[in-house]
């Protein structure tokens, strides 16, 4: 059960974040995700099979193996027009911005009712999973605001880099696969100690 809860909280959680780029380039003029139909929490039109399903159920399965260790995951990123959004200076940084804000938000929501409501106490069960949301969203918040393509922090910084950077951007455009694999497997444990200071700066716990 815990390993079908899991699932489905990342699941959730991506979808949540890919909805949210879409609402808000949608409220910015960018009705592309809107027309295909990727406005809405039905997992089924975001889900890729490789980030949604493959990977995260084989990571959950090696954590239960060893313990511990990298969950993540995706689905697929909605469509994005920056042509079309009426803010052509900070539009595209604000699109980004919104997928790891509303995973953010969601855990702070969570983790807030973790705690000042006597769930814990009342609802053991309920509070574990309370606990996996809000940890796998603050997981996935600092995971997408990284600077590094094709991660949303990545559009963040080239939206507010000054043209005469243009090589750190064409730098970071054409290793920025090999940083990012470079990043889970070496320096992924830094980001899991920030990860885990805000969790308990939230919960309390």
């Amino acid at each position: 059960m815990e390993f079908i809860f899991l699932i489905a909280i990342l699941v959730f959680s991506v979808v949540f974040h890919e909805v949210s780029h879409g609402v808000v380039a949608n409220s910015l003029g960018d009705t592309t995700a809107k027309d295909a139909g990727r406005l809405t929490l039905n997992p089924l039109p975001h889900l890729d099979p490789l980030g949604s399903i493959i990977v995260p159920v084989f990571l959950i399965l090696m954590n239960q193996i060893a313990g511990g260790g990298i969950i993540f995951g995706w689905a697929k990123p909605v469509p994005v027009n920056p042509q079309y959004l009426k803010d052509k200076r900070f539009g595209e940084a604000k699109v980004s911005l919104a997928g790891p804000a509303s995973n953010f938000a969601l855990a702070l929501v969570f983790g807030l009712a973790l705690r000042f409501l006597p769930i814990g106490e009342m609802y053991p069960s309920l509070a574990v999973i309370f606990q996996s949301i809000v940890y796998i969203n603050l997981l996935l918040a600092a995971f997408n605001l990284l600077p590094i393509p094709p991660l949303d922090g990545s559009h963040i910084l080239f939206s507010l880099l000054p043209r005469s950077m243009y090589r750190v951007k064409t730098f970071l455009q054409r290793y920025g696969i090999m940083l990012l694999f470079a990043l889970i497997f070496f320096f992924f444990d830094f980001i899991s100690l920030f990860v885990d200071l805000v969790f308990r700066l939230i919960v309390g716990v």
